[in-house]
């Protein structure tokens, strides 16, 4: 191939796509790609699609129609989760020249052949049961942070979900490959690590390609913990039934693993919990929360939460409000319930009018920005490590403390991708925290 082709992608959903699209870039710069912006002309334009929101499917079609006016004679290929779900449906979008699923995605390189423009969507898409072996990857989206995937696929039958008719079965990557990936990565200069997957507290089922389990997702955190070079590790979303008070534990004695826990809870009503066919009651979720305060009291906790599920009556809802209400928990990540081809809830009946369905998310992001500004407010006055990253907003630098504040200085290049001790002093009116520098961290 052509040395002077040009490969850009597009990335829509998850962290787990973000690092995926960056295994695949990788692949694409062995082939003697190059790799340029998606708003910039470009031979091929790759698309990894997401099928979690209704929105992500629609946003699609707009995506394509961006990267034909960069340049109409480029080949487009679809990727991703929506790929695999309605494969013909995106071929048939105008301008799409090629679709693969689950399995055939990180094959793409295999597929380009000539790269001519194709009259129609050409598709390759495996039955789901064929996507049962694991590819691990990792993303550099930033110097600050990498996404490293370390599971895939779920073995769980959530009634509302796609997630495992796009990604297959529950499979794990070795824990020496994780580990070797995570070294890759520290020698990279990146001062954290966030550990990604579609299940991630399920890590170690698929190991081998089956169902033996050598490993533990217990395991896996005990030695990451011991890979010289990184600085930060962060647990990215955790199933409440897979996060064992033994995880929490070692996370409070690490040093590298931060006080920071994203814990999917979708509904605070038992009756609702039982329809979604989710694996705990909300007592369970109650511990978890109650153990992560015991021992880590300064800890940030984000929840998942669904509003307008098929049966959610007014009085369910305001006993999810009620429970949340109830909870030590730092912010909230609210969906809007839509229905999706294939899944039992979509067949369900008490279906939520779209009305209610918003204003019910409306009254949990309200609750999301108070529980956000009084978990900022706990904070001030607190000394905490902060890392900064790398893009000037409008004149400011941004960063994450260990606990997940959001924090915000005057522009600095010099900062970027730096760690610093800072006292948090005051909540700025956009909602991000101002702070001091501590004097043995002062940057020159």
């Amino acid at each position: 191939m052509n040395a002077t082709k040009k490969v850009a992608f597009y990335t829509l959903g998850c962290k787990l796509n973000y690092s995926e699209t960056s295994t695949i870039a990788r692949n694409f710069k062995q082939e003697g790609f190059d790799r340029v912006d998606f708003n910039e002309k470009a031979d091929i334009y790759v698309i990894n699609t997401c099928s979690v929101t209704e929105n992500a499917d629609r946003r699609f079609k707009t995506i394509v129609k961006q990267a034909q006016q960069s340049n109409p004679e480029a080949f487009v290929a679809a990727i991703g989760c929506y790929a695999q779900l309605k494969p013909q449906e995106l071929a048939d979008v105008n301008g799409v020249d090629l679709v693969l699923g689950a399995t055939e995605k990180f094959k793409i390189t295999d597929y380009l052949n000539d790269l001519s423009k194709n009259d129609m969507g050409e598709v390759h898409s495996c039955e789901i049961d064929a996507a049962d072996f694991y590819v691990g990857s990792y993303s550099i989206g930033d110097r600050t942070r990498a996404f490293l995937k370390v599971q895939d696929g779920c073995d769980y039958k959530c009634t509302y979900c796609t997630i495992p008719l796009a990604r297959g079965i529950s499979r794990s990557d070795t824990m020496e490959n994780v580990l070797k990936n995570a070294q890759e990565i520290a020698e990279q200069g990146i001062q954290e690590i966030v550990l990604t997957g579609v299940n991630i507290g399920d890590y170690g089922k698929g190991e081998f390609g089956n169902k033996k389990h050598e490993h533990t997702f217990l395991d896996l955190v005990k030695e990451l913990d011991k890979v010289p070079g990184i600085e930060r590790l962060r647990i990215s979303s955790i199933e409440p039934n897979l996060l064992r008070n033994e995880t929490i534990e070692f996370v409070a004695r690490s040093s590298t693993f931060v006080p920071h826990f994203h814990i999917p809870l979708q509904s605070g009503s038992n009756a609702i919990l039982k329809l979604m066919r989710r694996r705990y009651l909300r007592d369970l979720y109650r511990d978890r929360i109650a153990k992560v305060r015991e021992v880590l009291p300064h800890a940030c906790i984000g929840v998942d939460v669904i509003v307008g599920f098929p049966g959610e009556t007014e009085d369910h809802f305001l006993e999810t409000y009620e429970f949340l209400h109830s909870l030590d928990v730092s912010y909230l990540h609210v969906f809007t319930y839509s229905e999706r081809d294939h899944t039992p809830a979509a067949t369900m009946d008490g279906v939520v009018p779209k009305k209610i369905r918003n204003k019910r998310s409306k009254m949990l992001r309200g609750l999301s920005a108070k529980k956000r500004r009084a978990f900022y407010e706990s904070q001030l006055g607190k000394t905490r490590t902060v890392l900064f990253e790398g893009e000037n907003k409008l004149g400011y630098i941004h960063g994450f403390t260990e606990n997940y504040v959001k924090v915000k200085a005057p522009w600095n290049p010099e900062l970027v991708n730096t760690l610093h001790n800072i006292q948090l002093t005051e909540i700025d009116e956009d909602g991000l925290v101002r702070f001091n520098f501590t004097v043995d961290t002062v940057p020159a």
